[in-house]
């Protein structure tokens, strides 16, 4: 069984019977579809002839009615994510709502240009607490581009961020995600400065104790940003999954092949347990599937 715990609908231009052929071609069992709910002027504009938003109503990148879509035609394969902005009114009751209509399973993707222990947020990430549904979060700062021009598309805030929501939500389960979290693996003046930075890994990054502080605290791998992270430095990757086994999920947030490549690769050697762990026992876990 492979679980992909990170991927959305119409993205990049796979509709579902192009979704499905891929997930066949790979061998994806079932994905975690995922909405991604934020505000026109929180991201970048690029974005619009990727998602689709550009061929619906809605004024957010990726809709949950998108995701509901690809679940009723196919429920054996998708598993409902969802996460609205709780910064609005009914962001809360929304959410709610989805649950009980719809049986969603992960609040996410939260990917909103805001502080994520904002007040209406924990309130919603207490909820998800109280109903055992995990919240997957993307973190990004601002970087700079290589013509040293600030791309201010960043989202939840610096790490320490995460470490005030886990403190305050203990009873909640979450999943960090894309180049704000995955950079702090490593202890160096590259954290803040490249989104994927290169290179060994150097001491403890602030990821390391907050995972060994916080049990309620998780990793999705998807993306180029967990991909990265996990391939520069493969003697660190070794030790880094074997202590995290149980807190790390296999996720692709695209369609490609890399991480699964990667996890099955001879340099790191991981033992079928692990694997197993990762492609599908720590999200049904999650999500209450096992």
């Amino acid at each position: 069984m492979i679980i992909d715990d990170h991927n959305h609908p119409d993205w990049y231009g796979y509709d579902l019977q192009k979704y499905l052929k891929n997930m066949d071609e790979v061998g994806i069992d079932k994905t975690v579809l995922l909405s991604w709910e934020a505000p026109a002027d929180e991201y970048d504009p690029s974005y619009i002839c990727k998602t689709p938003s550009m061929f619906t109503s809605q004024t957010c990148p990726i809709s949950f009615e998108r995701c509901i879509s690809y679940a009723e035609r196919c429920p054996e394969r998708f598993i409902l994510g969802y996460a609205p902005d709780p910064r609005r009114p009914h962001g809360l009751d929304q959410f709610k709502a989805a649950v009980d209509l719809y049986n969603v399973k992960v609040c996410g993707e939260v990917k909103m240009r805001m502080m994520y222990d904002n007040w209406d947020a924990i309130e919603m990430w207490r909820y998800c607490g109280e109903h055992g549904i995990p919240v997957l979060m993307h973190f990004d700062y601002p970087y700079k581009s290589s013509k040293n021009v600030r791309d201010n598309w960043w989202y939840g805030g610096p790490i320490e961020t995460l470490e005030r929501v886990l403190q305050l939500c203990p009873e909640t389960n979450f999943i960090g995600h894309a180049p704000g979290f995955w950079c702090h693996i490593s202890d160096d003046e590259e954290t803040l400065t490249t989104p994927y930075p290169k290179g060994p890994v150097k001491g403890e990054g602030k990821l390391i104790p907050y995972l060994r502080k916080y049990p309620n605290l998780y990793c999705d791998m998807s993306a180029g940003s967990g991909c990265s992270a996990l391939k520069r430095d493969l003697e660190f990757t070794k030790k880094f999954l074997d202590e995290f086994q149980d807190r790390v999920c296999y996720g692709r947030d695209w369609f490609d092949n890399i991480h699964r490549e990667l996890l099955e690769s001879k340099e790191l050697d991981l033992p079928q347990s692990i694997k197993e762990k990762l492609y599908h026992e720590n999200i049904e876990r999650l999500i209450g599937e096992r």
